[in-house]
């Protein structure tokens, strides 16, 4: 025996059901490294909108008239 760990197949399946809401299919068709991506949270993104990204969201979507 190498002394390596077993892998952790309970917490794979529980974060991948559990989680990520994969059928059983879904799941066993993954690759371990694609197993590993879902696992790992998302990259860090931009630090929010600024003034001018905001004005343009709204025109974009407006929730109600303008009055």
């Amino acid at each position: 025996m190498s002394g390596a760990a077993p892998f952790p197949w309970d917490a794979a399946m529980a974060f991948g059901f559990g989680i990520l809401r994969l059928s059983s299919r879904d799941f066993w068709c993954l690759t371990p490294r694609e197993l590993a991506a879902a696992c790992r949270p998302p990259a860090a993104t931009s630090s929010g909108l600024d003034r001018a990204g905001l004005a343009a969201l709204m025109a974009r979507f407006p929730d109600a008239p303008r009055r």
